[in-house]
């Protein structure tokens, strides 16, 4: 018995269910008959039938399938669609399975309400903006994700993108665009092939992408098409070793169908499905089943997309059913068919349903069916093997069950283990990278060696030495060969470093070395590596020894201190004098003499000559402790000046250059270099600009000054000016500010792939084997210029805040001294001070006086009351003879002045003057 006739009789048994016959349900189903996908697709949705209702016997809705065949063509499936719709009224609409046709069908559905169930994939084709339409597959972006994390995962910068004109291939060119931007990898081109293709045609476009430089392929394209693409790839030598070829799901999942050995190494991502018992024995069965329909056809096998088929059509039949609960007589045909009203009451629940089905979990919401995991295979001959998993959990991982990251071991085109670097030098080139190199400047950064009897070029030089070890340092290997840029007579550069740039930006070289500065403007032209030398433009000028100088003897100590040092000469002499001027001779007479007193008994102490005989304790307190702050301050000084007239110290003839500007005097650079427009800019004349090649002729040029023909300073990079400072020892310095560049870099064309490579090689390079590199070229030099720092130690003078603490004792000591002397003399003068006779003015000429009276502390002589010596008034005590006598005698006693207010007491007096006074 046919399994046909076997279907019909089952459906005939549960078209009774407790004597009242089931509601049958219709559904169109619109496949590609002849095709592998139709058969299967066909299998799978009747076994489905089948077996759902066997379970669910007690159901009250069948699914009653109306089968169309589109033809593979996309008219042809929608005028299925609206047979469907019109003539026989289906419920809902499984298919079409390709994107192409269903984008016709899922207009129909839209306008006539009616869902369709399809596997599309594209995009372009949304259930949110397409409300009867469920997609029961995943859409195609969110294989990406696996796809996009392998190229990240193994560094791939650049991709070409291959897809099949169509609603199929195009919507996803937007997608993978955006996803590779988001992993820093780009789209180097994007080839569309046309169903229509002739083989002549593909095979062009193949030779066309193996003249460029990258190496990875992405291809989206459906199973016929492909196979005639990877057909043309094996003959055009594109599945060679260096090679990478991606697939996408709809291609990968339909391989087995295919025995050609054409993608050997190709890497291909499909939706993942765990194996179980039950879905072991569903694929038994559906091989038999199978194999009884579709005797004569080839054996295949179940794929990813039949899986779902059959889990969409379980899903359908629950939803049916679940409608027809909920909804009762409303959802029935007012016609008495006893079918489902329309579609659109079904809606809501085929939009939105989960089940754990053949495929595992099967969760379609708001109509799209939701991520899962995904495996990575590697096509090997005809078969394919694991090599890993991705899942929005984990990532990539080798295993889908735990987080160990990567893939196992790939086999790459060609039969290779290595993984390959994603680019390569165009077959055009020989697989040789040109290297441009500027000759004619200084040959210590790069220079060129000619054999004379061979003509044999060799490269020599830091800047060649930093190369090698890069490419040494690469990943992988680099084949190269250095091109001179020179005149046609090979004397001189052909240009300056802005012309090789722009040489290289053409096409002249696949690459360019040498001391070329990373610019702005360079760079938009030409992609640079990372820098590799320090960076910045400066100043070199001649310096001269300052121990030559007229003033040198000033050096030690530094302006604030000097003038702090003199204010405290000054002051300490005023206090000594005020202290000594009423006791001591030394310190009494002619205006002019005790200014001089004042200033030399202070200043003869720096040579410790002071000679003055000092009288009051006070006095001496305070040049005691002058004495030590002297000693303490000409003792630095001296040792200061020994220092630097002993240890040779360097000046800049010039630290600013504005002011060579100002002087109009002359600055050199180096020929061909930035350095001239940026002296420009500045507003030098081309008149004060002259260009040198060597370091010989910067010696030169600086030695002869811009008096005699030569520069007076030198406008130059920082690594010229490390190797020229210190090849000249302790005659040139870098000096003024330094101007910011990138320092020197490789450079490349723009959108070349070696440059993140060839950076981080760098990276490489500078962490390791610089200083290596660096000595090997500039070692004498590196040596010289510690004999520089050496001789040109750095001596400064000392400053104020060195000597703070001793200025404060000094300055106490002083002051304390002279505030005791004041109180003491004005408590001696108080009766003075608050007399209600005299005026402020007279108070202040009476202490004035007062303090100028000479006092000899050595021959003081006590007067005894019994010598009855008196000062006779004669009845005149107004007189103003007598009134000043008795101020001046009463005010001044014994021991500087003091005085007893007592009457009766003594007046001893070291003169005693008798004032006679006559009256007329």
């Amino acid at each position: 018995m046919s399994p046909t006739l076997i279907f019909l009789l089952v459906m005939s048994l549960f078209a009774v269910n407790n004597g009242n016959p089931n509601i049958e349900i219709k559904i169109g189903v619109i496949l590609d008959m002849d095709s592998n996908v139709g058969k299967m697709s066909k299998t799978c949705i009747s076994m489905a039938i089948r077996d759902f209702y066997r379970k669910h016997d007690n159901y009250t809705t069948i699914i009653h399938p109306y089968y169309r065949d589109s033809k593979q063509d996309n008219v042809q499936a929608a005028s299925a669609a609206l047979d469907l719709m019109k003539n026989i009224q289906v419920t809902a609409i499984i298919g079409p399975m390709t994107s192409s046709q269903a984008d016709f069908v899922i207009d129909l559905g839209n306008k006539e309400k009616v869902p369709v169930i399809s596997p599309a994939a594209s995009p372009s084709l949304s259930p949110y903006n397409n409300h009867y339409f469920i997609r029961s597959a995943h859409n195609s972006t969110l294989q990406l994700k696996p796809i996009t994390e392998l190229i990240k995962h193994f560094s791939w910068s650049e991709v070409v993108f291959m897809y099949e004109d169509g609603e199929y291939g195009r919507g996803l060119v937007p997608y993978l665009s955006d996803a590779m931007m988001n992993i820093g990898t780009k789209v180097t081109y994007q080839t569309v092939i046309y169903p229509s293709a002739s083989d002549d045609w593909i095979l062009a476009e193949l030779y066309k992408l193996k003249t460029m430089q990258t190496r990875v392929f992405v291809v989206h394209a459906l199973p016929d098409l492909a196979l005639r693409l990877f057909k043309k790839v094996n003959e055009a030598g594109m599945m060679d070793e260096g090679y990478v070829w991606f697939i996408t799901e709809g291609l990968t999942n339909q391989l087995h169908d295919h025995k050609e050995d054409l993608m050997q190494g190709v890497i291909g991502v499909k939706s993942f499905i765990r194996n179980s018992g039950k879905l072991f024995d569903f694929k038994k069965r559906w091989k038999r089943e199978f194999r009884s329909l579709y005797p004569d056809d080839d054996e295949t096998q179940l794929d990813t997309s039949a899986i779902r088929l059959y889990d969409t059509i379980f899903g359908l039949a629950m939803a049916l059913e679940k409608t027809l609960k909920e909804k009762g007589d409303s959802a029935m045909d007012s016609e008495g068919t006893r079918a489902l009203k329309g579609g659109s009451m079904l809606l809501q629940s085929i939009r939105n349903f989960r089940f754990d089905g053949l495929s595992g979990d099967f969760n379609i919401c708001h109509g799209q069916l939701q991520s899962s995991a995904y495996e990575i295979v590697n096509i090997i001959g005809t078969g394919e093997k694991t090599i890993g998993f991705w899942s929005p959990k984990n990532g990539i991982s080798k295993m889908l069950d735990n987080e160990t990251k990567g893939i196992k071991p790939v086999m790459w085109p060609g039969d290779s283990h290595v993984i390959p670097k994603g680019w390569e030098i165009p077959d055009s080139n020989k697989n040789m990278l040109r290297v441009g190199v500027r000759i004619g400047g200084f040959d210590q950064f790069i220079d060129a060696d000619i054999d004379p009897e061979t003509h044999q070029v060799t490269m020599t030089g830091f800047c060649v030495d930093v190369f090698k070890a890069v490419v040494d340092a690469l990943p992988y290997a680099l084949k190269f060969e250095f091109v001179r840029f020179v005149s046609f007579d090979d004397k001189r550069p052909a240009g300056t470093f802005d012309d090789l740039v722009f040489n290289l930006s053409i096409g002249g070289y696949d690459a360019v070395v040498g001391d070329i500065t990373i610019l702005a403007y360079r760079s938009d032209r030409v992609a640079f590596t990372l820098p590799y030398t320090e960076a910045g433009v400066s100043l070199v000028v001649p310096i001269k020894d300052e121990r030559k100088s007229a003033w040198i003897f000033l050096k030690p100590l530094e302006k604030e201190l000097w003038i702090t040092f003199g204010a405290f000469f000054i002051y300490t002499g005023l206090v000594v004098w005020v202290i000594e001027h009423r006791v001591n001779k030394e310190f009494r007479g002619a205006p002019h003499k005790q200014v001089g007193m004042l200033l030399y008994n202070s200043f003869s102490t720096l040579v410790y000559s002071h000679r003055a005989r000092l009288i009051s304790n006070l006095s001496r307190f305070v040049m005691i402790v002058w004495v030590f702050v002297v000693l303490v301050l000409t003792s630095s000084y001296t040792a200061s000046l020994t220092s630097m007239l002993t240890v040779q110290k360097l000046r800049p003839t010039y630290t600013d250059i504005n002011e060579i500007k100002r002087n109009g005097e002359s600055i050199g650079y180096q020929d061909g270099s930035f350095v001239k427009g940026m002296l420009i800019r500045m507003g030098f004349n081309d008149t004060q600009l002259k260009g040198y090649s060597t370091f010989e002729q910067y010696h030169d040029a600086l030695k002869n000054g811009s008096q005699n023909g030569g520069v007076s300073a030198i406008m130059e990079e920082l690594p010229y000016i490390r190797v020229f400072v210190a090849k000249y020892c302790n005659m040139y310095k870098m000096t003024g500010p330094v101007h910011k560049t990138a320092g020197f870099g490789f450079a490349f064309p723009k959108g070349s792939p070696l440059v993140h490579d060839v950076s981080k090689a760098i990276l490489q390079v500078t962490e390791k084997q610089m200083m290596n590199i660096t000595n090997h070229w500039f070692k004498e030099n590196a040596n010289c210029d510690q004999q520089q720092k050496g001789t040109q130690m750095k001596i400064e003078g000392f400053g104020l805040d060195s000597f703070k603490g001793v200025f404060l004792i000094a300055g106490l000591s002083s002051t304390s001294a002279l505030l005791i002397f004041v109180f003491r003399f004005l408590y001696q003068n108080r009766e003075m001070l608050v007399s209600q006779d005299h005026s402020v003015s007279q108070k202040l000429l009476g202490i004035a006086k007062s303090f100028d009276v000479y006092r000899d502390e050595e021959s003081k002589t006590s007067i005894p009351e019994a010598t009855g010596v008196h000062v006779e008034s004669n009845n005149n005590n107004n007189s103003p003879a007598i009134s000043v006598f008795h101020q001046e005698a009463g005010v001044f006693s014994q021991d500087e002045g003091f005085s007893s207010t007592h009457p009766g007491s003594p007046v001893v007096l070291d003169t005693i003057q008798v004032v006679q006074t006559t009256t007329n």
